[in-house]
């Protein structure tokens, strides 16, 4: 048996195509969709991260506001810097690139941000209405990973999904969405407490791995037929690679495809698609300006 690979890359690319006619439509409203990218330091991950989002932002048709600060930027000045971006009716989505310098405290900066634009996902406010089932932004990593089960035609439904990873990024947030009655699947969330994962992940219909351990899952570990989502996106050292790295995800790919009936690549699976999801999150924050409101409310 070999798996089926699920190309995020072109599914991406059907969303972000969905995303540029949407902001074409909104450009005829008067409305430009715009998201402030706040980038403090120069962490090599970071900055290529913050160049795909802002790339793929442009390709869609939508501004994107470029904010660099050095790494010795106090937590004081990016607050002042998230409140006047909340002030500013131009921009409809903040993002603070994440993981910050040392010096500011990631909560107090994220809580800074006005729910309305937290097109992450990540403020207080939208995790309390993601898990009360209430609208909101839903960070766009566990959107991506519906999104492609959705395109793949996997049933959900009164599926066993197994998450590997409690991060409020990723696994906390997927488990809440997978809880919802609309997809109503079985949902065991494992974690560094778990022990012995194989006892858990060999009864998965549906494997999600982001716990951000290289090779972590093997095919020994998965059900045969199982769909595995691989959400890792982890930095090995390889000095034969021109950047004297390689990506490699959480499942180890080789095996993993020998016993799955769908699996996700690293790269090019999950990916794409959290960029993706991010340009609808914006679109979202910007048609709520122009009276499209799917967040809870105008911003008069």
């Amino acid at each position: 048996m070999s798996a089926v690979i699920i190309d995020g890359k072109e599914i991406a690319r059907k969303k972000r195509e969905e995303a540029a006619l949407r902001a074409s439509s909104l450009k005829q409203k008067g409305v430009s969709p715009c998201l402030a990218v706040v980038l403090a330091g120069e962490d090599p991950a970071s900055v290529s991260y913050v160049g795909a989002k802002e790339k793929a932002l442009g390709e869609a048709g939508m501004e994107s506001r470029d904010i660099r600060l050095p790494a010795y930027t106090s937590e004081e000045r990016l607050l002042s810097l998230v409140a006047e971006l909340n002030a500013d009716r131009l921009v409809h989505g903040i993002l603070v690139q994440l993981p910050l310098p040392a010096q500011i405290r990631e909560k107090a900066v994220i809580s800074a941000i006005d729910p309305r634009k937290d097109v992450d996902g990540f403020h207080p406010v939208q995790a309390g209405r993601l898990f009360l089932g209430e609208p909101g932004f839903i960070p766009c990593t566990p959107q991506g990973v519906l999104e492609l089960l959705r395109e793949t035609a996997v049933p959900v439904s009164g599926a066993h999904v197994v998450i590997v990873g409690r991060s409020n990024l990723v696994g906390k947030p997927l488990a809440a969405l997978l809880l919802r009655r609309e997809l109503n699947a079985t949902v065991t969330v494992c974690h560094t407490g778990s022990g012995d994962l194989a006892r858990y992940t060999t009864r998965a219909d549906i494997l999600v791995a982001a716990a951000g351990k290289p090779g972590l899952i093997t095919g020994g570990m998965i059900k045969k037929g199982a769909v595995v989502i691989d959400v890792g996106v982890n930095r090995v050292n390889d000095t034969s690679a021109k950047r004297g790295y390689r990506l490699k995800g959480d499942v180890d790919f080789e095996s993993a495809a020998q016993k799955a009936s769908y699996l996700t690549p690293v790269p090019g699976g999950v990916g794409p698609m959290t960029i993706a999801m991010l340009l609808h999150n914006v679109l979202k924050a910007a048609e709520s300006c122009a009276g499209a409101d799917e967040t809870g409310g105008r911003r008069d």
